[in-house]
């Protein structure tokens, strides 16, 4: 369930807290931001998989249900699907599916998590009533959806913008998710990490390998929002297909410092695995924006739109 603004600006004050202990604000990586809860771990293992998505919903839900089985046997806490995994980014399937076809996909998703005991953010087309949502999903190792994420910029001419950032939390760690064209906007991760988040998913289906002028811009976008922030950064990409169509991969992992930590090939299905030394991400650049220059008091403003699920 969602706080209540008190609770909300209890987190504000947290990180408020940080900064008044030097009033110049932290120096450099080594200062740390909010601290975390007791139980936040010190590390979290990530996986982002490069799924190739096919036109079968089935087929699809699958092939992701066996990559959270497997990622979960290799200790993966949370696995990460592309943008629309589960329908495939094919405009016509995600306006023809119907809403119990999709909630059908996601209970099956759902189960896998629960049986797995891991955590699982999924791309998919998702309705509401009359709209029609590019969303990601977060499942928890329950198999509760402990948050829908509505893409908020769009490229897509199909779904309606999202309305709202989220902070929820994996294993204790707080996190935030971004979707494709989002990652052009970097308000939509300061406001998240200003709000406690230290790792960002990012799940995307990007432009094929045919438009190789987008290819270096995607990554330094995203290098420069996880080195902004002082956060991780974790990118699932759909790879490109044999004929170029589809994305172009690249999946990856972004640390704190921006470099690259690792990254999948273009065309290949596979998984990038990593462990997060959560130390390294301390929000130290974000935290500067509210002690330090003109805007401090419109970012504060800003925090109050992230949602923080507990």
């Amino acid at each position: 369930m969602y706080q209540t603004r008190l609770a909300l600006a209890s987190m504000y004050l947290l990180s408020l807290t940080v900064l008044l202990a030097d009033p110049h604000g932290p120096q450099d990586d080594s200062v740390h931001g909010p601290k975390p809860r007791a139980e936040t771990p010190l590390s979290l293992k990530v996986a982002a998989v490069q799924f190739r998505s096919s036109r079968d919903l089935d087929e699809n839900v699958t092939r992701i249900r066996g990559h959270i089985r497997r990622l979960a046997g290799e200790g993966v806490r949370v696995a990460v699907f592309p943008e629309c995994a589960l329908t495939g980014y094919f405009e016509d399937l995600a306006k023809a599916t119907t809403a119990d076809r999709l909630a059908g996909a996601e209970r099956k998703v759902a189960d896998a998590c629960r049986e797995a005991k891991i955590y699982a953010v999924v791309g998919t087309p998702h309705r509401d009533g009359e709209r029609l949502y590019n969303s990601a999903t977060v499942f928890d190792p329950s198999g509760k959806v402990i948050e829908r994420y509505h893409k908020v910029q769009l490229a897509e001419t199909w779904p309606t913008p999202g309305d709202h950032l989220s902070v929820f939390r994996v294993d204790g760690v707080p996190c935030s998710i971004i979707i494709c064209h989002d990652e052009r906007y970097p308000e939509l991760v300061r406001l998240p990490v200003l709000a406690g988040a230290r790792v960002v998913f990012y799940v995307s289906h990007e432009s094929g390998v045919r438009q190789e002028s987008k290819i270096g811009p995607y990554r330094a976008q995203i290098q420069a929002r996880a080195v902004e922030n002082t956060v991780y950064v974790v990118h699932a990409n759909a790879p490109a297909d044999e004929d170029t169509t589809g994305s172009h991969g690249q999946s990856r992992v972004v640390a704190p410092d921006g470099n690259v930590v690792h990254e999948a090939s273009m065309f290949g299905e596979e998984s990038v695995v990593e462990d997060l030394n959560l130390s390294r991400a301390t929000a130290a650049n974000a935290l500067n924006s509210l002690g330090r220059g003109p805007l401090s008091k419109w970012w504060e403003e800003g925090i109050k739109q992230v949602r923080i699920i507990e």
